[in-house]
């Protein structure tokens, strides 16, 4: 049998049957329950929308267990699974529609009800909807799980899911993950977090984005561990409330929810033994603010979703360095890199770039976007950084939001760990002006706690206190929050189009 991930699954279901494999409010749904779901879906897709092995198959769905069946049964059927930002607005759903080819979109009822918007655009679309799952027959008593023996086997080489660019530089770009870069990535993650079956993952973020579906969904679940899924965000008690219910161990979110739990009263200690923080730089602030509240290891690691998403994690046993994002994670080459291609060495700043079995295919039919990201073998990152003596790395900033302020490199990244620092910052980032005297001018746009009010004039002095002259924001935006998209990273671009007060 071809190792895959519709077969990597297939495995984790034949050795534990009956073992919760998910659950979602007080719903518990076993590993055969979903692998029956998943292969009703597969034949569903096959026999009545004529889905064939290759095509590009829309997920657009909110999180619901409905979402991990129907990625497995679009992989099941030997298709592609296009998963789809559930916060985007039809016009944006239709340019993905367009760009992919997608002919069959699994969705709901709610996000259906765009239905009209999207087939005026693409007239041939079908839309599968997750409600007729409730019609199908049960998985009865403790029947085994049937496993088809006429099934498409996609190889490791093969396509399996097209992962959108968040489109925060412009248009999105589908990053092509293969089978193998999945399951290369899944086993990478699967040594660096110490993963085991007894694990039990809260998932919160959207499965949508690469991040979850690589470290929320896949890796649990070839693993043989569990999924919590959690139904409810707000207020972030719920949130605690449902990790301590279900016992979970391992809890992946995004630097805003640790600063929403150090804000949170929470008594009871909790059950987890790791944290991890991606999708956005971690605060040194709030690292240091959230182990010492909760005493659980905070590990902060980098990925793009362009490498099936994990490059780096600060090692779970070992020195972790608060500001980096640590060692290249079990398998894969990180090294610092100039224009030309050059190896840097420690303390040398210049593009981070990614070699390894995570790395995508390409650009889904963009071979000159492919070929700028990919340069002998290397993925070239857009992120600048630098590694120290030891190896760890660290991110000043994305390469095309740097500044240059008189003709000196100025990383936005720094002037908003320093504005962390300053007592009510709940929000900060950095963006550049043009200037016609020194070329370019940091900006800040700052939201405060809730309750707290920032003093431009105190935050600019605190600043002066702790930054080179040339690297103080010209000006400082109070914002009641800043943009964000759906898995949190700060929208820049925005920020940019903002008029500034005078």
């Amino acid at each position: 049998m071809k190792m895959n991930l519709a077969t990597a699954f297939a495995a984790s279901v034949k050795k534990r049957p009956e073992k919760t494999a998910l659950f979602w409010g007080e719903r518990e749904y076993s590993y055969a329950d979903l692998w029956a779901q998943t292969n009703w879906i597969a034949e569903q897709l096959k026999s009545e929308l004529g889905v064939q092995p290759g095509d590009r198959v829309g997920l657009w769905l909110r999180n619901c267990p409905e979402f991990v069946a129907s990625l497995f049964g679009i992989l099941q059927a030997g298709a592609v699974a296009v998963p789809i930002n559930n916060f985007l607005k039809p016009d944006e759903v239709n340019f993905i529609l367009g760009d992919a080819g997608v002919d069959v979109v699994i969705t709901d009822a709610e996000l259906g009800s765009h239905s009209r918007v999207l087939t005026a655009a693409r007239p041939g679309l079908k839309l599968f909807f997750i409600e007729r799952l409730t019609a199908t027959p049960a998985r009865t008593g403790k029947a085994p799980p049937h496993f088809p023996q006429h099934r498409a086997h996609p190889s490791t080489a093969d396509l399996a899911v097209l992962i959108y660019t968040s489109g925060t530089t412009g248009r999105p770009k589908g990053a092509m993950l293969s089978h193998g870069n999945l399951l290369h990535n899944v086993e990478s993650c699967r040594i660096v977090l110490q993963t085991v079956e007894l694990d039990r993952f809260a998932v919160l973020l959207p499965l949508f984005h690469s991040y979850m579906l690589t470290v929320g969904l896949l890796l649990p679940l070839l693993v043989g561990g569990s999924i919590v899924l959690v139904k409810s965000l707000h207020p972030v008690r719920n949130v605690l409330q449902e990790i301590l219910q279900r016992q979970a161990t391992v809890l992946p979110a995004i630097p805003q929810f640790y600063r929403s739990m150090v804000n949170s009263p929470m008594p009871v200690p909790l059950p987890l033994r790791l944290c991890v923080s991606g999708a956005a730089p971690l605060p040194v602030q709030v690292l240091k603010d959230f182990e010492a509240k909760f005493n659980i290891p905070l590990i902060e690691g980098y990925g793009l979703s362009e490498a099936s998403p994990v490059v780096t994690k600060n090692p779970l046993d070992g020195t972790r360095k608060p500001g980096s994002i640590g060692l290249p994670i079990a398998h894969v080459e990180v090294s610092i890199q100039d224009e030309s291609g050059r190896l840097l060495g420690p303390h040398e700043i210049g593009e981070v770039c990614v070699r390894g079995g995570n790395v995508m295919l390409g650009y889904w039919k963009q071979p000159e976007e492919t070929a700028k990201a990919l340069r002998n073998a290397w993925l070239l990152t857009g992120d600048i950084g630098y590694r120290d003596e030891e190896g760890y790395y660290f991110i000043t900033d994305r390469k095309k939001d740097m500044l240059l302020v008189n003709g000196i490199n100025v990383y936005p990244r720094e002037i908003e760990e320093v504005i962390y620092q300053f007592p009510g910052v709940k929000e900060a980032a950095v963006i550049g002006k043009p200037d016609s005297r020194k070329g370019e001018q940091p900006i800040a746009f700052v939201a405060a706690n809730d309750g707290e009010v920032v003093e431009e004039t105190a935050l600019r002095h605190f600043l002066r206190k702790r930054l080179a002259d040339y690297k103080v924001p010209r000006k400082v935006v109070l914002l009641a929050s800043l943009p964000r998209n759906a898995t949190g990273k700060i929208l820049k671009t925005t920020l940019r189009q903002l008029p500034l007060p005078e």
